[in-house]
């Protein structure tokens, strides 16, 4: 097996559509954080989470009590979808609820659901 890197050699066959699609590719970083927003969502026990919250808003132990798991790991799993801007929550006295950030969140959830149903 050779060490050295094996490149495409091959030549563009239709340069109008590369250089279309390059003017409009976007630039790394926004990428990068796309990249970022499937990978939270390739956890199951945050997709669970998303689907419950998809339904309605609910609190950490209710989604404990639901999903059959800890306060402690619904927790910490509703952190990363919070960090990812996936869900947002809202005070009421002593409870805290969780809900899907915005519709663009429920949209992308619920066309992913709907694909993989097909």
């Amino acid at each position: 097996m050779s060490n050295k890197f094996e490149i495409c050699d091959c030549n563009v066959i239709h340069q109008e559509t590369v250089d279309k699609v390059r003017e409009t590719m976007p630039d790394d970083t926004l990428l990068y954080d796309l990249s970022d927003f499937f990978k939270v969502l390739g956890d199951s026990t945050r997709v669970k989470i998303m689907w419950a919250l998809d339904s309605s808003e609910m609190c950490v132990c209710d989604l404990a009590v639901l999903l059959n798991m800890t306060k402690s790991a619904i927790s910490h799993q509703l952190r990363e979808l919070r960090r990812a801007n996936l869900v947002k929550s809202r005070r009421e006295g002593k409870i805290v609820y969780y809900s899907l950030a915005d519709d663009h969140v429920r949209d992308v959830f619920e066309k992913g659901v709907e694909h993989i149903s097909e």
